[in-house]
């Protein structure tokens, strides 16, 4: 797999894109009034690892509000970039980007009124003076980026496509990536770079198809901006986490996505580990210790359960390291080769020990071979 190719966005003390780790991010629920609620949130998802936090601005006052808790926050010592999330008022963009590292805007009500789900009637003529609309409302908004290092957003979501697009295009990703590409082309042409793009749907399928068509429109006209992923109003609990695996993780083994989030109907902060384990499942970060190990039969040769924990409790410190747990000699050797090390069942009560595919000790008595195996690890990185 082969990482698609983006420039950098800085956002804030953060590079999002380029040769940037994928970043992941989640999102207050409290009130954006509610100054105390969002700071104890901010520092709480920024303790779990988040690395962005967006926060939703309804209203001038909302926007005028970021200052505070974004002066709040630094004085925590947290520096962790906030994100302002603006829906049909373009005058709060304008406000938000005065005070945050990064403002996101939607293309489908940010000139555009809310759909009505009406079939409107365009000439090419009528077309193309809207498309004039989103230009001369969009540019200023992009100097006040440019003046305050502000980053942007660019954030479609399928459930909020304006009655303009689906009059057109219908409710198809087809439509949806126009109504992205209709504020990327803006941006070229005002060669403000500074942008990020997401494409969000709650149907994982559509989400898929409607990025990976928007990859292809932007590559076509030479764009090279990041992309933001995520499945939205995925739920919560096993329903919300399978859903972004599935949505995410599609796109990732693809080489597509330089951000994330995993959005959940819970505690924004439980988001964060979710979306390392995913970064970590797609082979794209890694950020913990990595086990790969097999699900057992009747040729294992010892308490598998009971020897995961133990290999676990010794190993969880080594970030980075693959370790295979595998039950027997069979397919141990083989299916673990990915590993960087391997435990394998060699006979009734006796371990054999790899270092990738080679056997360096062989039928070790299971009470010690834990503490072989980490003898061994420590050994090779010099401990």
């Amino acid at each position: 797999m082969e990482r698609r190719k983006t420039h950098e966005v800085r956002v804030g003390n953060i590079g999002i894109g380029g040769a940037n780790p994928v970043r992941v991010q989640s999102m207050c629920t409290t009130s954006t009034m509610d100054t105390e609620g969002c700071v104890r949130q901010i520092l709480a998802i920024a303790e779990a690892g988040g690395e962005l936090v967006r926060l939703t601005t309804q209203g001038v006052r909302e926007a005028e509000n970021m200052r505070v808790i974004r002066d709040r926050v630094r004085a925590e010592g947290c520096m962790v970039p906030l994100v302002a999330d603006v829906h049909f008022n373009p005058a709060v963009a304008d406000v938000a980007a005065r005070y945050c590292e990064k403002v996101r805007i939607n293309p489908g009500n940010y000139v555009d009124p809310g759909r009505t789900f009406k079939k409107l009637e365009y000439t090419d003529e009528e077309y193309a003076a809207e498309l004039q609309k989103i230009e001369q409302r969009l540019v200023p908004f992009l100097d006040i980026c440019r003046e305050h290092s502000t980053a942007v957003r660019i954030g479609v979501n399928h459930g909020s496509l304006s009655d303009r697009i689906m009059s057109r295009y219908g409710d198809t990703p087809a439509g949806i990536v126009e109504s992205c590409m209709e504020f990327l082309r803006v941006c070229m042409k005002q060669r403000f770079m500074d942008v990020v793009v997401s494409i969000k749907a709650s149907n994982t399928v559509v989400m898929v198809e409607s990025v990976r068509l928007l990859v292809k429109a932007m590559d076509a006209e030479g764009m090279t901006f990041p992309l933001h992923l995520g499945v939205t109003e995925a739920g919560e609990g096993e329903d919300g986490r399978l859903k972004s695996a599935v949505g995410i993780g599609a796109l990732l083994v693809d080489g597509i996505g330089d951000t994330i989030r995993v959005s959940l109907s819970e505690p924004p902060e439980n988001e964060i580990p979710v979306a390392y384990a995913l970064l970590q499942a797609a082979r794209v970060r890694q950020t913990k210790t990595e086990y790969i190990s097999c699900p057992g039969c009747g040729r294992t040769l010892y308490d598998l359960p009971e020897t995961i924990r133990r290999v676990k409790a010794a190993t969880s410190h080594l970030k980075g390291l693959k370790i295979g747990i595998m039950g027997c000699i069979v397919n141990g050797p083989g299916e673990m080769a990915d590993a960087d090390y391997g435990y394998v069942g060699a006979a009734r009560g006796k371990i054999s020990l790899y270092r990738g595919k080679e056997c360096i000790e062989k039928n070790i008595p299971e009470a010690d071979a834990v503490d072989r195996l980490l003898a061994l690890i420590e050994s090779d990185r010099g401990a």
